[in-house]
């Protein structure tokens, strides 16, 4: 009988630890190798990523992107456009910004690390398909010059329904917006005739993200040295996509546990969710390479009032979830 029992008990433990078992994670960072500034994006029931090839600036000369349909498994898509195919490009392509419009997938990219005189800044590529291969849209910049003491990099495209669609963007702590054409081959002026709108916010460096949910705007940049162990995001919400743009506060830095450097991020939203997700790049501990940086992603949430919870950086990463 007593043995009868034991094997009872025995059994009712494996069943109590097969019944409380946590489901597979995607594990941090989600993408094997050195990548930075990625952007996510969902297009129909995959989920994308698009990052900057992190090392060092002659070597920059081409993106990879990545796709997964349950953010747990992601598919490597090489060289989906280079300096082969942007003449005008020879270093430093930065931080792809991707939206699909009418069928056709484009790809925004800073090239050049550009400063005042030279060839370079933010342009623009376009594919039949979200892995490329990607064509320059343009054969030059869409944006050279420095305006308003923006460098031309770390560009978002917002749209904000119908023909609406705006270009964020600036390195140096300076931000702008501007108006792209329903082609996306050129900036159309605003309703009061400017080209460009400064919205700096208040500690802004670069990595701008935008943001729409429940009507308000949110406005999203990396703070600190790129560097250094004091990057991180922060945040503002508007009433429109031009604010005044406040900061309310900050929502994602290091953890001296885990790792340091948590910046330069993007958000998904599956449609018809409030689940949102936070891809952001950081350094492994004990690491102080520059260009030593990896991707990882975590879930963001928001309290009653609408404001983003701080965001716990793991190595777990986050629950698959298909479309």
């Amino acid at each position: 009988m007593r043995k009868i029992n034991f094997l009872l008990l025995a059994a009712g433990v494996m069943l109590c630890s097969c019944q409380t078992k946590e489901p597979p994670k995607s594990g941090n960072p989600v993408l094997a190798g050195w990548y930075a500034d990625p952007e996510g994006i969902i297009y129909g029931d995959t989920y994308w990523i698009y990052p900057t090839y992190s090392d060092e600036y002659e070597k920059q000369v081409f993106f990879d992107c990545f796709s997964s349909k349950d953010l747990i498994t992601w598919t490597k898509h090489a060289s989906i456009i280079d300096t082969g195919e942007v003449k005008w490009a020879k270093k430093a392509m930065w931080a792809p910004s991707v939206i699909k419009k009418d069928g056709k997938y484009y790809l925004f990219f800073g090239a050049n690390d550009v400063h005042e005189g030279e060839i370079g800044g933010i342009g623009v590529a376009v594919s039949d398909r979200p892995e490329g291969p990607y064509k320059d849209l343009l054969g030059k910049p869409l944006i050279n010059e420095i305006v308003n003491g923006a460098q031309p990099i770390d560009q978002f495209v917002f749209h904000d329904g119908g023909e609406s669609y705006y270009l964020y963007y600036g390195g140096w702590g300076r931000c702008n917006v501007a108006k792209l054409s329903n082609d996306f081959t050129a900036l159309q002026p605003f309703d009061d005739g400017e080209m460009f709108k400064e919205i700096t916010p208040q500690k802004y460096v670069e990595g701008p993200f935008m943001f729409k949910r429940n009507g308000k705007y949110y406005f999203m940049w990396s703070e600190g040295g790129w560097t250094g162990p004091d990057y991180s995001v922060a945040y503002s919400i508007a009433d429109s996509p031009f604010g005044p743009f406040e900061r309310a506060g900050k929502i994602l830095r290091q953890d001296s546990a885990v790792a340091t450097g948590a910046g330069h991020h993007s958000v998904m939203n599956p449609p018809g969710t409030d689940d949102y997700y936070i891809v952001y790049h950081r350094r492994p501990l004990n690491d102080n390479i520059a260009n030593h940086r990896v991707t990882c992603i975590e879930k963001m949430a928001f309290d009653k009032n609408g404001f983003i919870k701080p965001v716990k950086i793991t190595l777990d990463g986050v629950e698959a979830k298909k479309m």
